[in-house]
């Protein structure tokens, strides 16, 4: 019985602690939201695991410089004529005989292909570690964008809801000056369809807000069960003043982004592929070693007696020189020469993209710092504007229809403003992350 108590209070205590969970979801910073992305989103997981791959063939390529050793024994059973495994006579008995042997090879020489091999590892270790980088910075940008719209949808929300508020007490003028006769049936429908209007608004803009928060969720890697709100955050008056030079934005880009260190890696590694093709020309030299002995049934000496005499031992050095493979050689170097100026190409590309990324968002700062100003003067005249058009219908001086296109108007330049207002902080973050700064609001 008192198991059944336990079991039914932990089965409340749990659910008590969802229900808390749901009513207080957390909140979350843009900065908590960066760090948890980069530590748990599966696409950097990905980098990461391709960085570790690389890890493990630069690893590889060093142990090709040490010798190899295997060890091998046989035992063979042979009736009638035949060769003596052990003594190399000839028998037609039958006899059983073992053999145990070590084999040890070193590579001496290989047309300097395992030094470059190497070398080329290393060269794609590195790279992995900057591809893992651009990968974080990605996710970052991501994470940045849609934190902002969220936020900006959570201010559309109370704007929505505002206006609801604002055309149900305009909906009560309209019904009592209705009951008065002083507007016609057609008044007050309007201001109720208004009303409609902005309640359907306000469901709408709580829907968009959800949308953003899934997105958020997805790239946090968190479970549908999970709920999260955003941190409002302080409007920042100094983004207002663009004091940055486009070409100097552009040339940190160059030493700062991933993107840049990643082609440089990926040319070097491209050249150190034609010098490994290159080594197919030169000769292999290699040292061979072994050890081993036997027995055999047909010798009179004990099995100990027998691998004590028939001990040997062996070391030689093996020569091979390329004389000709099919082209496969030639094949190979002009192959690695192609991807060579694929690389370089490839590397112009990046650097081209990066111009176009930091020259857009440098035009966008421009543009949307001027449409700050401009949307906050409109909004605070609208609002002026909206504010005298309900003390004229509550005197009766206008009609629902005026009043309607009023604050329709007041309500697209709170829109516009706040949409200035965000995509002003985006851009200055992006030119702020990619002069090598942390983003931050």
């Amino acid at each position: 019985m008192k198991l059944y108590i336990i079991l039914i209070g932990l089965f409340f205590a749990q659910l008590l602690a969802a229900q808390e969970t749901t009513t207080n979801p957390k909140t979350w910073s843009l900065q908590e939201c960066i760090d948890y992305a980069i530590a748990h989103n599966i696409t950097v997981k990905d980098a990461a695991l391709d960085k570790d791959n690389a890890a493990v063939a630069y690893y590889k390529s060093k142990s090709s410089r040490l010798p190899s050793l295997f060890g091998s024994a046989n035992q063979n059973f042979s009736n009638g004529s035949t060769i003596d495994p052990i003594t190399s006579d000839y028998v037609t008995d039958q006899i059983h005989s073992t053999n145990m042997s070590f084999n040890s090879s070193i590579t001496l020489f290989q047309g300097n292909q395992i030094n470059n091999e190497i070398a080329q590892s290393k060269l794609l270790l590195e790279q992995s570690v900057f591809q893992e980088e651009v990968e974080k910075n990605s996710i970052a940008l991501s994470i940045l964008e849609i934190y902002l719209q969220t936020l900006y949808s959570k201010e559309s929300i109370v704007i929505a809801q505002n206006n609801v508020k604002a055309s149900e007490n305009e909906v009560q003028r309209a019904k009592a000056r209705l009951d008065a006769g002083t507007i016609a049936l057609s008044d007050y429908t309007e201001a109720q369809s208004q009303a409609a209007t902005n309640k359907y608004n306000v469901i709408a803009a709580k829907n968009n807000y959800q949308q953003y928060i899934i997105q958020l969720k997805q790239l946090l890697e968190l479970s549908p069960m999970d709920e999260m709100q955003v941190e409002t955050i302080n409007e920042n008056s100094d983004l207002i003043n663009l004091e940055l030079d486009k070409i100097a934005v552009y040339n940190n880009a160059l030493k700062f982004l991933p993107e840049i260190q990643a082609s440089n890696l990926n040319i070097a590694a491209n050249e150190k592929e034609l010098e490994i093709a290159k080594g197919g020309f030169l000769p292999t030299l290699a040292l061979n070693g072994s050890i081993g002995s036997g027995y055999t049934s047909i010798s009179d000496n004990t099995f100990s007696d027998q691998f004590d005499v028939n001990f040997n031992q062996q070391i030689g050095l093996s020569l091979s020189i390329p004389i000709f493979n099919k082209n496969q050689t030639k094949a190979a170097v002009k192959t690695a020469s192609i991807n060579i100026k694929k690389a370089e190409i490839q590397k112009q590309s990046t650097e081209k993209e990066i111009y176009k990324k930091v020259e857009t968002a440098y035009q966008n700062a421009l543009s949307a710092q001027e449409q700050v100003i401009a949307s906050e003067a409109s909004k605070e005249a609208a609002e002026q504007s909206y504010k005298l058009a309900q003390k004229k219908y509550e005197l009766g001086d206008l009609s629902t229809t005026d009043l309607v296109i009023s604050q329709n108007t007041y309500t697209n330049a709170q829109q516009n403003y706040l949409q200035a207002k965000y995509l002003n902080i985006l851009y200055h973050q992006l030119l702020q992350f990619y002069q090598g700064n942390d983003i931050k609001l």
